[in-house]
């Protein structure tokens, strides 16, 4: 796996961690999209995503974010996430995946993530992330 993305997956994890949105929407291309319901249309280039993650993370603290090892298949990368954090100060777990497409670059092209938001604080399950 290139240390680039290697790179990628925890500046994505410290940004998050942080409520860095500027840290985060330089992971991505200036004209990538973030995905982030697949029900909903993708927030568009950099200024699209750092908008995006100011509105989400601003509600969130104590933010812990684990990331699986990624599958890798050219540009077109899979990782898990298990987060726990406080959202409006009450505990919860957001377990997901992040579908990533990649420049030459290693800067993000196009992300989809689907997830999961349950109550209360849960460790991920044996062999998660692996």
């Amino acid at each position: 796996m290139p240390q680039a993305l290697d790179d990628w997956v925890e500046g994505y994890r410290l940004a998050w961690v942080n409520g860095d949105a500027r840290a985060v929407a330089a992971l991505f291309t200036a004209d990538g999209t973030y995905r982030s319901n697949i029900f909903e249309d993708a927030h568009q280039g950099q200024a699209g995503v750092e908008a995006y993650w100011e509105s989400v993370t601003s509600t969130q603290s104590d933010v812990r974010v684990q990331m699986g090892r990624p599958f890798v298949d050219g540009s077109r990368v899979t990782v898990e996430f298990w987060t726990n954090m406080k959202v409006d100060e009450a505990e919860v777990t957001l377990p997901g995946c992040l579908l990533l497409d990649f420049d030459d670059n290693w800067l993000c092209r196009a992300l989809r993530e689907y997830w999961h938001f349950a109550p209360g604080s849960m460790d991920p399950p044996r062999g998660w992330g692996e």
